[in-house]
């Protein structure tokens, strides 16, 4: 069974078909997908713009978060009716960590999950799994007392800083320094409203990854090496943003995300789209040092995918000069034609290149003057053969 096209090709695809100009046919076989294919996404689209009858995107997700919601009220009130009889008991230390672990536990009449249990309870999940994995120390014990009564004392007057913290613990019967007092303050971010506060500036931030391609931009087989970056043009609405993921085999997108704005879940979105495309094991995909590439939500989908992180220099964009490279042609043949006015007829222009004039119909001399997808096509069916 093939596997889905992302959910923003499938919004771009069906943008581009209503626009007109070309015949579904037509639109259909630019793109690489059967007309079949593209009458049912413009169905889909009907029923959600609301002119066909039909269960909408929005409608089967709300119901979906109905019956999740449902769950999570019958899992609380489990934990409510087992804290009410487990605290009510005097024998037991005054530690929620063993209801924590009895309800977690598989044998339990409801199950419920450590995450739940920990936020109606107000503890902390880290707190439970050092628990789990070590005795408290009786070190960690008073720092915990102590934190409580400085949040109690800071809340009383969030003007008081840790000096006023100290004496006022002091006053309460905790014997500790002030150098304690203030590391505790520290760690919770218990902080005197007329504290000053230090300026920010932006400096590169760390690699995350080696730089495993080392301006080796080539590749024997398909989905060994991917290149990414982001790239921005202005309009008359704003800037638009675009991640575009990029094959060193055949120098093909493979994957792109376009948004108005330029956080991480943008090049999240953009590797998820590859991912969901070309179904890589082992990857290497190199970017620059950008905080959306450092990010832990961008690592995270690589780790869950096996797919090996890679970055460049600071300041160095020969480091990931192929993508820069088609950057530089998008600005040339897109971009750059004239002034845009909205974000949307941006992005259908963007698009369209892409998936048309780059990938069908631009021959490129690396390639042995035929296109990316008459590349892939031939060689990739002689490898197999």
């Amino acid at each position: 069974m093939p596997k889905p096209y992302p959910r923003e090709f499938r919004d771009d695809v069906v943008a581009v078909a209503r626009r007109g100009g070309s015949p579904l046919r037509q639109v259909a076989a630019d793109f690489g997908i059967s007309e079949s294919c593209l009458a049912n996404w413009l169905r889909a689209a009907d029923v959600e713009d609301g002119t066909r009858p039909g269960v909408t995107r929005e409608e089967s997700a709300e119901l979906r978060e109905l019956r999740k919601r449902n769950r999570l009220l019958e899992q609380e009130n489990e934990v409510l009716r087992k804290a009410a009889a487990y605290l009510a008991q005097g024998n037991l230390p005054k530690i929620a960590f063993p209801l924590v672990r009895e309800l977690a536990a598989a044998g339990a009449p409801v199950r419920v999950s450590v995450a739940v249990t920990c936020r109606v309870l107000g503890i902390s999940r880290q707190a439970y799994y050092q628990w789990c994995a070590a005795p408290v120390s009786q070190r960690d014990w008073d720092d915990a007392h102590m934190i409580n009564a400085a949040l109690d004392i800071h809340a009383d007057d969030p003007a008081d800083g840790y000096r006023f913290i100290a004496d006022e613990l002091a006053e309460r019967g905790f014997t500790a320094s002030e150098n304690r007092v203030w590391r505790l303050c520290s760690m919770q971010q218990i902080f005197s409203l007329h504290a000053n506060k230090k300026g920010r500036y932006r400096t590169a931030g760390p690699p995350v990854h080696d730089d495993l391609v080392r301006r080796d931009f080539t590749a024997e087989a398909p989905n060994t090496k991917w290149l990414t970056d982001i790239t921005e043009h202005p309009t008359s609405e704003g800037k638009l943003y675009l991640c575009a993921v990029k094959d060193c085999y055949s120098n093909k997108i493979v994957g792109y995300s376009i948004a108005t704005h330029m956080r991480a879940s943008l090049a999240v979105r953009a590797l998820r789209n590859a991912i969901a495309l070309r179904n890589p094991a082992g990857t290497v995909v190199h970017s620059d040092r950008g905080a959306q590439f450092r990010s832990t939500a961008y690592r995270r989908v690589l780790r869950v995918h096996g797919l090996n992180g890679s970055m460049g220099r600071v300041g160095a964009c020969g480091d990931n000069a192929a993508m820069e490279s088609f950057f530089s042609l998008l600005q040339k043949n897109v971009l750059d034609t004239r002034r845009w006015h909205t974000r949307e007829e941006l992005r259908l222009a963007i698009v369209s290149w892409i998936e048309t004039k780059y990938h069908r119909k631009r021959r490129q001399r690396a390639l042995g003057k035929l296109t990316p997808i008459e590349f892939e096509t031939i060689y990739t069916t002689a490898s197999a053969a």
